[in-house]
């Protein structure tokens, strides 16, 4: 796939080392020697399109003067079949290049010939990546923490998809433990108290208040009537929650798949429990000299391996801890499965979770060799309305669910806003993301997408349809707008790359937008109609590869590209 950034720099390198032989031929350079340097993009485009410092890195070697070995370099450099039309020298020795036609004719080409696959990039060579997100507990409605983690995690797994990994989806449903205990008994509270009255029966400490209990407790009702009410309360919790909990996993999937995110896996813990694995996990470390027992609990030494405390696997009462699963959960993500790296998506409550449990996980016994966990953690989500913070409480039920957010706002700018930098607290206002104007991002940039295609069709009923690669001049590309618009189509390969590596898709976010203000600077510069029929084919190629690269971009984010708007 092209990388026009990159085949830039390699041409640069090349004309550079075969001008050094030149001119170590012809004496004007010391012979024996090798041209290193770096290649930049400067932030001033009056200093070039790229600046190599080669000269100044070579001086020691040469033994001469920076700037006498650049000029020796730039007089033995022929640019005739380069993408470059002209160098100049600048400073202590920077050589500075400027691109040609070719270049941006090659841009224009790659973005037509690759298609919905512009941008990719073979970084990882298919490396096997699990991602992990959401993983919401079974208990309730998806929070707007979730909602963020849903975004983030869909797309990073998309970068790491267009970088070249072999990507996984995985969903951890938390369908064991306390918090399942606790949903039963308030199911059970919410049903009695339906047949028996409000204040006959006493809700539970810690219990789930949200409107979705008293829904389940009137399902149930309904399809059983009083049947539960003289069962063991044992017995009724236990239906209850066989009840409520693949309930409630249908509407996650139901809401997430409205949401745009969909998972390979939706991982049960209760297998890990029923399949012996948490057991076998425990009895590797302990008989890896790692644990320890205390009060009846057997403890993990974990400040063996580096972390700030010591951690308990299974209480007194013989249960395991969520720390116990989570440790078995992750061995079965390598060991069993076999995933080279494996991404978690945390919250922001989980930082000094994920230093410990990456601690835990270099002990021997689970068999991290050459494989990689990381940690991809969000910070905090603050919706504001009307200037004012909008309350949201999973355990009081008064909250705003990712169901209500996307009745409220719709997906498109529910995921746009929701995949900010993820490690900065995010105020999302509510209000701006239905404005329909510049001031909302996402209707900006789908704007742009919009206005394009409306040019397309206009210029199609006067009879002009977009020119293939190769058939328009990209030379009469001349305008500093036209340019500019170029190279940010030419950088995507860069974000998405730089994205993967950094844990950051919101790089995609910004990108969409510079490109959507750049086609809207060219737009109001740069007539099509009215133009000679030659300027007016260029330009309908460049507004149209702008087209198709906003479309990649905003699909990353798993946002639309509308044709109208």
């Amino acid at each position: 796939m092209a990388n026009m950034i990159e085949t830039a720099k390699q041409c640069i390198s090349e004309l550079l080392s075969a001008a050094y032989l030149r001119a170590a031929e012809n004496g004007q350079l010391p012979a024996g020697a090798e041209i290193h340097g770096g290649v930049e993009i400067p932030k001033d485009a009056k200093n070039g399109d790229y600046a190599a410092n080669h000269a100044m890195v070579g001086a020691k070697a040469l033994h001469m003067a920076p700037r006498k070995i650049a000029e020796a370099l730039v007089e033995n450099m022929p640019l005739e079949g380069s993408f470059f039309d002209r160098v100049e020298i600048a400073g202590p020795g920077f050589i500075n290049f400027f691109l040609g036609s070719r270049w941006y004719q090659d841009v224009l080409s790659a973005v037509e010939t690759e298609g919905a696959d512009y941008g990719r990039v073979d970084a990882y060579h298919g490396e096997k990546v699990m991602v992990e997100f959401v993983s919401a507990n079974p208990t309730g409605p998806m929070t707007i923490g979730n909602a963020r983690g849903g975004v983030l995690g869909d797309a990073l797994a998309n970068v790491l998809d267009r970088a070249g990994c072999n990507v996984w989806r995985e969903f951890y449903v938390n369908d064991a433990g306390n918090q399942v205990d606790l949903f039963g008994k308030s199911i059970e509270a919410r049903y009695l108290q339906r047949l028996l009255g409000e204040d006959a029966v006493e809700f539970p400490d810690n219990g789930y208040h949200g409107e979705d209990i008293r829904t389940l407790a009137a399902l149930i009702c309904e399809r059983d009537g009083d049947k539960y009410l003289n069962v063991p309360s044992e017995e009724r919790c236990k239906a209850f929650v066989e009840f409520g909990l693949p309930h409630n996993i249908a509407l996650m999937r139901e809401h997430l798949d409205r949401y745009g995110v969909h998972f390979d896996h939706w991982f049960l813990e209760s297998s890990l429990h029923e399949s012996g694995y948490v057991a076998e996990t425990v009895q590797l470390l302990t008989e890896g000299g790692h644990t320890y027992e205390k009060d009846g609990a057997i403890w993990l030494k974990n400040t063996d391996f580096g972390a700030d405390k010591d951690e308990v696997l299974r209480r007194a009462n013989g249960f395991y801890t969520y720390y116990a699963v989570d440790v078995a959960y992750h061995r079965n993500k390598f060991v069993v499965r076999n995933f080279d790296r494996v991404i978690d998506v945390w919250g922001a409550d989980h930082h000094g979770h994920a230093r410990r449990f990456a601690a835990t996980m270099t002990a021997p016994e689970l068999e991290m060799e050459n494989r990689k966990l990381d940690f991809l953690i969000m910070q905090m989500v603050r919706l504001t309305r009307n200037g004012e913070t909008v309350k949201v409480s999973k355990r009081t039920g008064k909250a705003l669910t990712l169901n209500d957010l996307i009745d409220e706002i719709g997906v498109d700018a529910c995921r746009f806003f929701f995949n900010a930098k993820p490690d900065t607290h995010l105020e999302f206002d509510l209000d701006l993301a239905i404005r329909q104007d510049a001031e909302n991002p996402v209707y900006y940039v789908q704007y742009a997408h919009a206005r394009i295609c409306s040019l397309l069709a206009n210029l199609a009923q006067d009879g002009y349809a977009v020119p293939a690669a190769g058939t328009f001049d990209a030379s009469l590309l001349a305008t500093e707008q036209e340019k500019e618009l170029v190279k940010q189509l030419s950088l995507l390969p860069e974000e998405i790359l730089a994205a993967a590596k950094l844990y950051d898709p919101s790089r995609i976010n910004r990108y969409v937008i510079e490109l959507a203000a750049r086609f809207h600077r060219f737009y109001n510069v740069c007539r099509l109609r009215g133009e000679a029929d030659d300027v007016l084919r260029a330009r309908l190629k460049l507004a149209d590869c702008t087209r198709q690269v906003l479309a990649i971009g905003l699909g990353i984010i798993g946002v639309s590209a509308p044709e109208r708007m």
